[in-house]
């Protein structure tokens, strides 16, 4: 990437409406951890298959353009994967997740590993009785106040 500030990165954690989103993985077993898919899927080809009372961002995530009007971003970071570093790594071998999207992963570009290590906990949409990913997921929410949760549940 070399410095070019115009190369486009991708939130991993995207919206499923836009033009250019893709399916980035799908929601699995108990934990609903993200199960990676081998090769990107345009969400359009995908969205009508989701049956219409469920949220797809529910059983889906998506991979969207990251974007300068988003609420999670700080200059050119993004603030969310920030936040998201709080939470315990999602895979126990250490080894990253397979996934199409590394290379313009705007979290892979800011963070590295520990992003990618924790990317398949991480849900566009939450259940609502999951205070931690609540707090992860609001953009006014400082790494102290995580922190300072984090501590108190321990």
């Amino acid at each position: 990437m070399g410095g070019d500030e115009s190369v486009q990165t991708w939130c991993p954690s995207g919206e499923a409406h836009t033009p250019e989103s893709v399916v980035l993985g799908v929601r699995s077993g108990a934990d609903g951890s993200v199960v990676y898919l081998a090769d990107p899927v345009p969400a359009a080809e995908v969205l009508g298959s989701v049956p219409a009372d469920i949220e797809p961002r529910r059983v889906l995530r998506f991979a969207s353009h990251c974007v300068s009007d988003c609420l999670h971003r700080r200059g050119t970071d993004c603030t969310l994967v920030e936040r998201v570093l709080t939470r315990p790594v999602a895979r126990e071998t250490g080894s990253v997740p397979r996934c199409h999207l590394r290379t313009q992963c705007q979290w892979w570009t800011q963070i590295g590993v520990d992003a990618c290590l924790r990317c398949p906990a991480v849900a566009t949409r939450h259940h609502a009785d999951d205070a931690l990913a609540e707090l992860v997921a609001d953009p006014a929410t400082t790494k102290e106040q995580l922190d300072a949760w984090i501590a108190a549940s321990s």
